[in-house]
């Protein structure tokens, strides 16, 4: 069954929406007036670059579900206005919907994790060509011109939290000599903050939970036992939210992010309501040895884009 001229347009609307608001938020990471036309073009990279993410992540669950023969909808790009500082990288992501129910096990892994594996290797590219072309530091002098005037980089306002591969890429691409941005400017780098973004996207969507690809993966993987892993994660993020109010309360540690709180919730809710669980498997056939490594690689990655603190101020 094609898609209907309606459709169509929604998809397509919404696609050049999402590519204006990331462009308007690339200007944005620059410190630059989004609405002054010149400097309209200083965001297009950053915005190629996660409108490439969000794709590939996307279209693999598309082409994945279109090979089991799942009915589902091409991609709906998620807008949003960076200057509202509630969604500062200009979108909320990208979905796919699902028509029909995903009770094989062997679908339900493969459209789980074909998604975050093309997501992931798509930033891991981002990042290295990131790396391997980092300007001098002159270039965020003339970003922040005080900051040449001063001793050292401030180590304040917004900082992104680093992952466990951001960490390793970090101190083994940049060629000897590089200036590396510290993680409260690499936002002001398209290469490094669509990158990192790619990261933390696929990292939350590996949480195995709910209807979150890391669910739909560790259902595949375990059936059942998926409820107690999923259980487990919940109070994992439960513990970390609570950390992070500790600097409400007058201590100077940064162990956990508040987000994770709201992501508790929304999760909980997931688990919970019966229309969003999984259903019961019509086709429980073993899986092969090669998805279970695929299962495995995407629960490696997971651990490897995780971040516990993923932004501080």
């Amino acid at each position: 069954m094609g898609i209907s001229a309606r459709a169509f347009l929604i998809h397509s609307l919404l696609f050049l929406a999402t590519v204006l608001t990331l462009t308007l938020a690339g200007v944005q990471w620059l410190n630059k007036n989004p609405f002054e036309l010149e400097n309209f073009s200083l965001g297009i990279v950053y915005a190629l670059l996660i409108t490439v993410f969000l794709g590939a992540h996307e279209f693999g669950h598309y082409f994945a579900a279109k090979a089991h023969g799942v009915e589902t909808t091409l991609p709906y790009f998620l807008p949003f206005p960076s200057f509202l500082n509630i969604a500062p990288f200009g979108t909320f992501g990208a979905v796919i919907r699902i028509k029909s129910p995903l009770d094989s096990r062997k679908a339900l892994l493969d459209i789980g994790a074909a998604g975050p594996i093309a997501g992931f290797v798509v930033s891991i590219v981002t990042l290295i060509v990131g790396f391997l072309t980092l300007p001098p530091i002159g270039y965020l002098y003339a970003i922040h011109p005080e900051y040449a005037k001063m001793a050292s980089l401030p180590a304040e306002g917004l900082t992104f939290g680093s992952s466990a591969l951001y960490w390793v890429l970090e101190r083994t691409i940049p060629p000897s000599g590089s200036f590396v941005p510290p993680m409260n400017e690499i936002y002001h780098y398209p290469f490094l903050c669509a990158g990192w973004f790619g990261l933390f996207v696929t990292g939350l969507n590996l949480i195995p939970v709910g209807q979150l690809d890391g669910g739909h993966i560790a259902y595949a993987l375990f059936n059942e036992r998926y409820h107690r892993i999923g259980q487990s994660f919940l109070i994992l993020l439960m513990v970390l939210g609570t950390l992070g109010l500790l600097p409400f309360f007058g201590f100077a540690v940064r162990a956990g992010w508040t987000g994770w709180l709201l992501w508790a919730i929304i999760l909980a809710f997931m688990m919970q309501n019966s229309r969003l669980r999984h259903p019961a498997l019509r086709d429980d056939t073993e899986l092969t040895p090669a998805r279970i490594a695929i299962g495995w690689a995407c629960i490696v990655i997971f651990f490897l884009t995780f971040m516990p603190i993923p932004v501080a101020e």
